[in-house]
């Protein structure tokens, strides 16, 4: 990248904990994380510093202990990143001017291309099947990578329920495989990931995409997935140059890449919404008169608010509470569940909606229900499809449960071999038998 007139960074609350010292000698910063928690900053002698909450150890430390003050990546310093991206575990994917891509952080989908489901806690360099490749760009999915080479050759790895990776199959891709199908002779110049999808733009302007279409968003005018590299005919005749793609309508798991040269201001919004104003109050402890202490971290919130939108909450808040130790779940579905009562939204992996689905039980909250029923069905493949058929018939969400017996009879063969169905409970077994058995699923 080229040298960059420093931005002011100390408007993210980040960067708050950071002397003035240290922030005028920023040169590229990365903030990421599903609530800007974390952030990667490079200096200008090229030293790497990371900072914040370092979930799934997305910080590169050798840890997953949150820090407060700036600690040095010695392995990254004078490496010249060229460009970087984020997932929501969150992993790291990032390539150095010299092309070489390193990883770390979030690894339960294989997304950082080492062949292990294991979270890497420091950055490693990613060499199988990219030796003597130089690398120009980088894309992260929820739970999936992608890397475009300088002869135009494309590589993805990771989470692959929707056929992201573009292999042909959904499942997992655990090293970096090169992309062909209707890419093979072609060079490819841009790419770009949604959530669960991938983009690539092609030397000639024709766009190629693949992965989850659950809602149309691969603009092949259709709604369902595709594995395999497709063409967007609707864009004949129009040279694209470059892509993007947004996760969602509300900006969740937004990819915030190295700093680009720009000249803008930002000003105040002085006619918030009702919806936008209780958004940005969230966490505020400026404002909170109520903190939840959950796994050692606070959240802090606002007890009318609560009342009015949890009934749970109506019933156990006293005037003079300030601090509730929760232990029941995890931090990341008690601040999922707390902000959704703000935001009547949530942005949290598949993986993790689960609990959520098990609060949202709990508490009685039916539309948190249906949310975290949508968020889970992203998340399915063959080798968690019967564990979330089990939730989904524990926690009485009826429609999860068709969508997920409906996943499992379409995929059999593959989900009869797994270790879940192995492992699976003797009465659920017998009726998921008996059900399939009425839709003519053992039928020659």
């Amino acid at each position: 990248l080229p040298t960059l007139k420093m931005l002011d960074v100390g408007k993210w609350p980040i960067f708050s904990l950071c002397s003035q010292e240290e922030l005028k000698l920023i040169r590229q910063a990365c903030v990421f994380g599903s609530a800007g928690n974390e952030v990667l900053y490079v200096t200008e002698n090229d030293e790497v510093f990371v900072l914040g909450m370092n979930c799934s150890g997305c910080l590169g430390t050798g840890d997953v202990q949150s820090t407060i003050e700036p600690k040095r990546l010695d392995s990254l310093c004078g490496k010249k990143i060229a460009c970087l991206s984020y997932g929501s575990g969150p992993h790291v994917v990032l390539a150095t001017e010299e092309g070489e891509v390193y990883t770390w952080g979030h690894n339960a989908y294989s997304q950082l291309g080492n062949g292990t489901t294991n979270h890497g806690l420091v950055p490693c360099q990613v060499s199988t099947n990219l030796v003597n490749k130089k690398v120009i760009e980088v894309a992260c999915g929820s739970h999936h990578s992608m890397v475009l080479t300088s002869d135009g050759e494309v590589y993805t790895w990771g989470y692959n329920n929707s056929g992201q990776v573009g292999s042909g199959s959904t499942a997992n891709q655990p090293i970096p495989r090169r992309v062909t199908s209707c890419l093979q002779n072609k060079v490819v110049v841009n790419i770009a990931c949604g959530q669960m999808c991938s983009m690539a733009v092609v030397e000639n302007g024709e766009v190629y995409v693949w992965g989850y279409n659950g809602n149309g968003q691969l603009g092949l005018g259709s709604s369902g997935n595709q594995p395999t590299p497709c063409r967007i005919a609707a864009l004949q005749g129009i040279r694209v140059q470059r892509v993007c793609v947004m996760f969602a309508i509300i900006p969740i798991f937004i990819h915030f890449m190295c700093l680009i040269p720009i000249s803008t201001k930002l000003w105040p919004d002085d006619h918030l919404t009702v919806a936008q104003s209780l958004k940005k109050e969230f966490d505020n402890p400026e404002t909170a008169d109520l903190k939840f202490l959950v796994d050692g971290k606070y959240i802090h919130v606002h007890k009318v608010l609560l009342k009015i939108r949890c009934e749970h909450f109506r019933s156990i808040l006293n005037n003079d509470d300030e601090i509730i130790e929760m232990s029941e779940f995890s931090y990341p579905v008690y601040r999922a569940f707390l902000e959704y009562l703000y935001t009547d939204s949530i942005r949290l992996p598949p993986e993790d909606a689960i609990g959520l689905l098990d609060l949202a039980t709990l508490y009685r909250e039916n539309r948190l229900k249906k949310l975290c029923q949508q968020t889970i069905k992203q998340g399915i493949c063959e080798e968690n499809a019967i564990a979330l058929l089990s939730a989904a018939v524990k926690y009485e969400a009826q429609d999860l449960e068709e969508f997920c017996f409906r996943f499992c009879i379409n995929h059999l063969t593959v989900v009869t071999q797994t270790q879940g169905f192995a492992e699976m409970d003797h009465d659920l077994l017998k009726n998921f038998i008996s059900k399939a058995s009425r839709v003519g699923a053992f039928r020659n």
